[in-house]
């Protein structure tokens, strides 16, 4: 259990949360693990399949304009009890405006489009760091989509609309896949990509990224989803019928770090090979079954390492920052921070 920006986040599976006074009580087992104010708060997420709440503490968090969501361990976004509609529904206002407004868009998504070319480097970094004294033409490639990345990282900041803004991270994606191949480590040579592909993926790294992907998107979704965004209304993505936008606007900074970091490891220790996966008559590759459940038992333990945050000088598991960046970027469309600070991994 931790406290970040004013919402609780409890983390214990069976954990019945109670009121206890003016304040939340966690208990387990019918011992108090925590005690919180509920005028601390504006926001409890409780992950677990298990986990309850007293119909006195919804009540207590109505009264108090506290937001209580109930997520999967998974972090699936299962219900919320809002403290008070009207609160959730000027955020959702504001958050359709700026949608909106070309300008207050491009903001926002200057600054997510940053994020990720900025981690999409440190990620470059640490395999041209680790390659250099064994294979130095390698550590070369690396260092080039290094600079690449840093030059169109600087040219996002300035992008004057949001199709020039997809543009330069459209060929900032260029250079960073021409360069993955220089990552794998693994003697395998099926894992050896020619670029991204998706819908369907059309290689084995394609496959394990799109299934990553997909995950760290529900992830984003249920974020937006617990502190009362609308993840169909996207900054940098269009809408679409049945698309979750603004969840793949937030996951743009998360796809370096989380995914494409566990895809390489997941390959480079040969925890994943060629025969975790199946082709289909369409070229189109899949991965089995079996497989998926190794992928998923690692997506959750990656989602359990530690770091510290940036902004808030805090640690807390990287399972916990999609719904950190979600309060942030509410935080910035209700006013009390003046421009979304993006994640930037260290």
């Amino acid at each position: 259990m931790k406290t970040h920006l004013n919402t609780l986040f409890v983390t214990l599976e069976g954990a019945y949360l109670k009121k206890d006074g003016e304040a939340v009580a966690v208990k387990l087992r019918g011992e108090t693990k925590i005690r919180v104010p509920l005028h601390n708060l504006d926001g409890i997420v409780s992950f677990g399949w298990d986990n309850t709440a007293s119909a006195s503490l919804m009540a207590a968090c109505h009264n108090h304009g506290v937001a209580l969501s109930f997520l999967s361990p998974f972090g699936k976004f299962l219900a919320s009890s809002y403290g008070g509609v009207s609160g959730n529904i000027l955020l959702r206002r504001e958050q359709y405006r700026r949608a909106e407004h070309e300008p207050a868009a491009l903001e926002i998504a200057r600054n997510m489009i940053q994020g990720k070319l900025h981690n999409a480097r440190t990620v470059l970094q640490r395999a041209a760091r680790d390659h250099g004294l064994k294979d130095a033409d390698r550590a070369s490639q690396l260092q080039t989509a290094v600079d690449s990345l840093a030059t169109r990282t600087q040219a996002a900041g300035r992008a004057t609309s949001l199709d020039s803004l997809r543009g330069i991270e459209g060929d900032a994606a260029v250079s960073y896949w021409a360069v993955f191949n220089q990552m794998l480590t693994a003697e395998d040579s099926g894992f050896q990509i020619k670029g991204r592909t998706k819908r369907p993926p059309l290689d084995r790294t394609n496959a394990l990224l799109s299934f990553l992907y997909a995950m760290l998107a529900h992830d984003c979704r249920s974020a937006c989803e617990s502190c009362g965004l609308d993840p169909q209304s996207g900054f940098l993505h269009q809408p679409r019928p049945g698309r979750a936008s603004l969840a793949l606007d937030l996951m743009e900074e998360f796809r370096p770090v989380l995914a494409d970091r566990l895809a390489l490891s997941l390959i480079n220790r040969q925890q994943i090979t060629a025969k975790d996966f199946q082709i289909q008559e369409s070229g189109a590759v899949s991965l089995r079954e079996d497989s998926r459940k190794v992928v998923l038992q690692s997506w959750q333990e990656k989602k359990q390492d530690e770091i510290n945050h940036p902004l808030l000088n805090e640690r807390m598991t990287l399972g916990l920052l999609p719904h950190i960046q979600a309060r942030l970027l509410a935080r910035h469309l209700r006013g009390d921070l003046d421009a979304y600070p993006a994640f930037l991994n260290k």
